[in-house]
């Protein structure tokens, strides 16, 4: 098999987009007011004359800093609270980041070339169809509770994922059209796929297919949610209180990691505390404070500040499907290429750039730049609000006098746009769309809301992102089956993401994707906007944080200089 090919990754990145969750920005625009301001920045003036100035939180400083120290507990905060823990069933990224604390995969991939390393699988072969992959397992692993993880326990973690359906919001789509698993032995496993299936090997890398005990499936998915979920992770959990937060503690006789973490045997730390702070003042002010140790969601506003003072920020450009306007062509409007076209030409997307972070940047194609078999296609996502208007001219949507918004059989050109995420951006993309004459309704509403307009069929339009490293995603999105609102679009499109997943090369996979990413584009089916990144704030005392591939972070080789042997 061919190596996979290179893609960006850094740390941090000054260049790249952000990621950040649903949490609200205060003040206009999401910026904050100016007494907000004067308040964050005496917090953290107060942090840094404590502190000390220009520390790089990733690096010694001090006698004796330079040296991993074991102990202490890591308070982390995020934003939004994930409700269910179960990486299996929850793909949000709050979710995943707990859930891959405490599970591994059969492999690891290499955030900075994309490889896939060997985990809990010492090898593997892939058969020259990709329907079959046979791994050999490691010997020696067990779960927190002691039992061991054998052929048998991948057996049981995929056929219950593939049986959860669409509970397994991500885990059940790198699993589908599982055939069969056989167990030739207690440390050899063979997956068959009904059809050929080139993305499982990476996907086998992914959190979403950790692994857990038999005492964990014994639970219903509900009582999972919330508790009881044994995996064979550097950390296990001791608790989740929805709403409140998870604490982890670790694993005393962990000695399984990939080759990819600096260090073997246990973590460096002795428990992670995660905590719901959904204001983004008051996760500044507790990180200022010392009351946390890192914030996981650092707002635009706050970002000079921080760096100004002895915090880090650390972002990595989150790879997958970037932030995009999906149009379902079962629609009345979106049925005509050349309204899904307009929409995508009368966007400015480097406008866009002034209500960004310093770590987002406009989209320049329907994969992020960090995701293997990127390539750069911003000459494609070009301005064109004349071109845009002589395209709804054809399609039969004029202006009438006294009106800005066009009108076809009586109908008015309005788009309502449901969404959760918290981008304010897109009220600046409702005002360019409305001078070619288009009325975007901007709507909020919960996630949950969002998912049941989108399972009803009833989304003229979709705003969403997806997190995978992998180009593969672009097929999990745009591909037409039962779960996609997005229509019919065969044009060439379906047969390219066919001819990906029979495709064992990665070059060559990568290739075809990236084909059937520009036909995407080229015929409105995707319309990206916003490239994002994971963006979060470390206190000068932590040290080896890092993100894996798909821009979720690992704590097993970070460490807090200053607290040695604290919960030893």
């Amino acid at each position: 098999m061919s190596s996979p090919l290179p893609l960006p990754s850094r740390f941090p990145s000054r260049s790249e987009p952000d990621r950040r969750s649903s949490s609200e920005r205060s003040g206009p625009a999401g910026r904050s007011s100016p007494a907000a301001r004067s308040l964050i920045a005496l917090g953290l003036a107060a942090a840094m004359a404590l502190s000390g100035c220009g520390a790089d939180p990733q690096t010694a400083a001090g006698p004796g800093a330079s040296t991993p120290a074991r102990g202490g507990t890591l308070r982390l905060a995020y934003d939004n609270d994930p409700k269910c823990i179960d990486g299996q069933q929850n793909g949000t990224n709050n979710a995943l980041n707990i859930s891959r604390q405490m599970t591994d995969s059969l492999t690891d991939q290499d955030p900075k070339t994309g490889a896939i390393k060997p985990w809990l699988a010492t090898s593997w072969t892939v058969g020259e169809d990709a329907r079959t992959y046979t791994f050999k397992l490691r010997h020696g692993v067990k779960f927190h509770d002691g039992t061991p993880f054998t052929a048998q326990s991948v057996k049981q973690n995929f056929s219950g994922i593939a049986a959860l359906g669409a509970k397994a919001q991500l885990a059940s789509t790198y699993l589908a059209g599982l055939k069969s698993i056989s167990t030739p032995d207690a440390h050899t496993v063979r997956i068959a796929f009904k059809e050929p299936n080139a993305q499982f090997l990476q996907a086998t890398s992914t959190m979403s297919l950790g692994f857990y005990a038999p005492a964990t499936w014994k639970l219903t998915p509900e009582q999972r949610c919330t508790g009881g979920l044994v995996g064979t992770g550097p950390f296990e959990l001791d608790g989740y209180t929805p709403g409140s937060g998870a604490r982890l503690t670790r694993f005393a006789d962990y000695a399984w990691p990939s080759s990819l973490p600096r260090h073997r045997g246990p973590a460096y730390l002795a428990a992670l505390d995660f905590q719901n702070v959904a204001e983004a003042s008051v996760r500044t002010g507790s990180l200022s404070s010392g009351d946390i140790d890192v914030d996981q969601s650092v707002q635009p506003q706050n970002e000079e500040l921080l760096q100004a003072s002895n915090f880090q920020l650390a972002a990595r450009p989150n790879p997958g499907v970037v932030y995009s306007f999906y149009v379902n062509t079962a629609s009345p409007i979106f049925a005509d290429a050349r309204v899904r076209r307009a929409l995508g030409q009368g966007i400015d997307r480097p406008e866009l750039r002034a209500l960004l972070s310093r770590e987002q940047s406009e989209a320049t194609s329907a994969l992020a730049a960090s995701t293997p078999g990127y390539r750069n296609r911003a000459g494609t996502l070009s301005y064109d609000p004349a071109g845009a208007k002589r395209l709804l001219d054809q399609a039969g949507w004029h202006l009438r006098a006294g009106s800005d918004i066009r009108v076809k059989d009586g109908r008015p050109l309005r788009v309502e746009l449901p969404y959760w995420q918290n981008a304010p951006f897109l009220e600046l993309i409702a005002q360019q769309l409305r001078g070619i004459g288009i009325e975007l309704e901007l709507k909020r509403v919960t996630s949950t809301q969002q998912t049941a307009l989108k399972q009803a069929g009833e989304l003229d339009l979709l705003f969403a992102n997806l997190t995978r490293a992998d180009p593969d995603i672009l097929r999990s999105v745009y591909a037409v089956d039962a779960q996609n609102q997005t229509g019919k679009h065969r044009d060439g499109i379906d047969e390219l993401f066919d001819r990906s997943t029979a495709t064992v090369d990665p070059a060559e996979r990568y290739a075809l994707l990236g084909r059937a990413g520009d036909e995407l584009v080229k015929g409105g089916f995707a319309v990206p906007l916003v490239e994002l990144s994971t963006v979060m704030a470390l206190a000068p005392q932590v040290r080896g944080f890092h993100y894996e591939a798909s821009s979720r972070f690992q704590l097993y080789d970070t460490w807090l200089a200053g607290r040695a042997g604290e919960g030893e």
